[in-house]
């Protein structure tokens, strides 16, 4: 994006990080957008293409609601034209529902790359036995991962996963869960240094990503974790020794971002400090996407109320327009707003930085009944995982 203030006078941290291959799919950039429910559909993938490169991953989609083609399913891995690269994420519990899911994508050429979920840590998926609780049972994580590899590798498509440390301290599998996905022939893994009972809370354990990067040295290894700014991704490359960084509520209302990591992984120490003007221009350019992606005004920048607070974190807005931005309708509202704001109001600093949204706090993990006694099925966690997608919403 054109007219942006950056700043050279700094002592930025820089690399000169090489590029990433996922398969047949080469990234100059190693930087990966985080699949984020509501947020990364694609008009903020394309917002955030148009400062940097990088890998856009769609919100993840379920395996039944997409094999069923929901219509909401069939919205999210929808892609514009300017979207070179069509990443799509995949969540499933039941190996041919998935299997199915891929086959699809594949087929219908609908993907270039798909990253399977075992990372989510939100109870509606882990109390099924999903995301960041499925790795634990490590027969129906391979059996899994067996169907999704095999139908992304007949295709010719890469096929990633994201993973998380374990369920809890006493109950870890990210180690096992690695050398699984390795060994069955998986083009790269993202490991969020925290377990499904930390939530987003706490601090991100980048020692266990430098461990599973030493462990698994032959395929691309990304971190992900509490990188909330260019400096925050160059420490992390440093400290653990990966391929690549995955950002997630470090971007939400700061499309920029993705200026400052290809700048600061690229070794430049160019950082992007908008003015209140300019992060104007881009909430504008964020409400002009998102009518285009739901083709229609007024749910457009209904979508894009939940982001004012991102957007303006630290930016003197006043209460009558922040307040307004938040019950915007029209672009014509929208615009007499945005004039009301003080364009050259400089950047806040610290202010503007670090995370967005709530972090929360550790929370008991929500999983099926008797799920930690063995790493294995049995019959009961069997029966249930035929029906768990059912009751997963199509996102």
């Amino acid at each position: 994006m054109g007219g942006l203030h950056t700043d050279a006078s700094g002592s930025g941290a820089t690399l000169n990080l090489p590029a990433i291959q996922f398969g047949n799919l080469t990234f100059d950039v190693p930087v990966v957008l985080s699949p984020m429910a509501g947020i990364t559909n694609s008009a903020f993938r394309r917002l955030c293409a148009e400062y940097g490169r990088g890998i856009y991953v769609c919100e993840m989609v379920t395996s039944r609601a997409l094999v069923e083609r929901t219509p909401e399913s069939m919205r999210i891995i929808k892609h514009a034209p300017e979207e070179k690269t069509r990443s799509i994420q995949l969540y499933g519990v039941e190996p041919n529902t998935v299997r199915a899911a891929v086959r699809m994508l594949v087929e219908e050429d609908r993907a270039d790359h798909v990253d399977l979920n075992f990372g989510c840590p939100a109870p509606k998926v882990t109390r099924k036995g999903g995301g960041s609780a499925l790795p634990w049972k490590i027969d129906l994580f391979k059996d899994l991962l067996t169907s999704a590899v095999e139908e992304a590798h007949r295709g010719g498509i890469p096929l990633t996963v994201k993973i998380r440390k374990g369920v809890d301290q006493d109950h870890q599998t990210f180690r096992d869960a690695a050398v699984v996905a390795r060994d069955l022939g998986v083009d790269g893994i993202a490991l969020h240094g925290r377990t499904t009972a930390q939530h987003y809370s706490g601090k991100a354990d980048w020692d266990a990503i430098a461990e599973l990067r030493q462990l698994i040295p032959d395929i691309p290894v990304i971190g992900n974790g509490d990188i909330f700014s260019a400096e925050d991704a160059v420490a992390m490359v440093e400290h653990t020794g990966v391929d690549g960084v995955q950002i997630g509520r470090g971007c939400q209302g700061k499309p920029w971002l993705f200026a400052d990591l290809e700048a600061a992984l690229k070794g430049s120490p160019v950082r992007v400090h908008p003015t209140l003007g300019q992060v104007g221009v881009a909430f504008r350019r964020h409400a002009e996407l998102l009518i285009e992606h739901f083709e229609d005004e007024f749910r457009g920048l209904q979508d894009l109320r939940k982001h004012v607070a991102w957007y303006f974190k630290g930016y003197e807005v006043g209460g009558e327009v922040r307040s307004g931005l938040a019950r915007v309708s029209s672009l014509t509202e929208l615009d007499d707003l945005l004039g009301q704001l003080d364009a050259d109001a400089a950047y806040p600093g610290a202010a503007a930085e670090g995370s967005r949204g709530r972090a929360g706090s550790p929370k008991r993990p929500h999983l099926p009944q008797d799920w930690l006694d063995s790493r294995y099925m049995n019959d009961a966690h069997k029966a249930m995982i035929a029906h768990a997608e059912l009751d997963i919403s199509g996102g």
